[in-house]
């Protein structure tokens, strides 16, 4: 069952995802991160509300963390959504699994002894490689110099996401319910875009435009609890990998939907990120048993 919670969250930010592109002509990257986390509090305080489960939490510092860790990412993303092809956007934001397993890694190095013996890291270190190697291919072909500052931004979307997930496991083991866990990070994301807006602009208002916020608001909140469930009770391994399901409905939706084109290297790269983010999260369990992403 955790398996198809994953699908459902994947499906759900990638159709998400669409609605951001849609509504980034109209509004900014503040804007919709403020009005994705003002309609995300409201959705999630109703399913509380009915679940019987209080909004009040002994663990707020844990709660402050994945917020502020999770905002940058969706703020990240709403970007990187704004300024490249949707499919590319998507991929970069799950370049996670590949982040985790290079911290991972580079752990391990600065950890290592060579009077101990040799390192036994190639096949993480292969997995790490080949997925930076995809985000090249993905990126050389696929974007002109107007969008590099774009996929930079998207890059970092997918660093952020790596803390972010993380500190959803963090949450789930103890005992966190998944309503509250996503309540507080829609929080989080209406007052982060509240701050951000004064700096950024705010948008002339338009009802018509506006119409696009209340799926981009439903669904997010949609897949982060379906995520946050997923991850707070299911088998690790197959639930982020399961992950990546977002980036073929998220490929499906560039092609049909917005037009977009894609040199066969950059499906190359995209199969190639996906491939070693599977990998990571398989292989960084067996380098490294006690590392946060993989303890349940």
């Amino acid at each position: 069952m955790q398996a198809l919670w994953m699908v459902l969250a994947a499906f759900s930010f990638a159709t998400m995802a669409v609605c951001v592109k849609v509504a980034s002509a109209w509004f900014n990257s503040a804007e919709l991160v403020f009005w994705r986390g003002v309609l995300g509090m409201l959705v999630m305080w109703l399913v509380a509300r009915h679940q019987g489960v209080v909004l009040a939490t002994p663990r707020l510092a844990m709660h402050a963390w994945r917020s502020l860790v999770g905002v940058v990412s969706l703020g990240a993303w709403f970007y990187a959504i704004a300024g490249l092809p949707l499919a590319t956007a998507m991929t970069l934001n799950y370049m996670s699994s590949v982040w985790i397993a290079a911290f991972l890694l580079g752990g391990a190095l600065l950890a290592w002894n060579p009077r101990a013996g040799s390192l036994r890291q190639g096949p993480l270190a292969i997995a790490v490689l080949a997925g930076f190697a995809g985000v090249l291919l993905m990126l050389r072909p696929n974007i002109d110099q107007r969008q590099v500052f774009a996929g930079v931004v998207g890059l970092l979307s997918g660093l952020s996401a790596a803390f972010a997930y993380m500190q959803v496991m963090a949450l789930g083991r103890v005992g966190e319910p998944e309503s509250r866990t996503v309540f507080y990070f829609a929080a989080g994301s209406a007052i982060a875009g509240a701050i951000a807006m004064p700096m950024m602009g705010v948008s002339a208002w338009d009802w018509s435009h506006a119409l696009w916020l209340l799926p981009v608001g439903l669904l997010a909140s949609l897949g982060q609890w379906c995520m946050t469930r997923a991850y707070s009770h299911g088998a690790t391994l197959v639930v982020a990998s399961l992950q990546y399901s977002g980036i073929v409905f998220g490929a499906f939706y560039s092609v049909v939907l917005f037009g977009d084109s894609m040199a066969p290297m950059g499906w190359l790269g995209m199969a190639l990120i996906v491939g070693s983010g599977v990998a990571a999260t398989v292989l960084r369990s067996r380098a490294d048993p006690n590392a946060p992403a993989e303890e349940h």
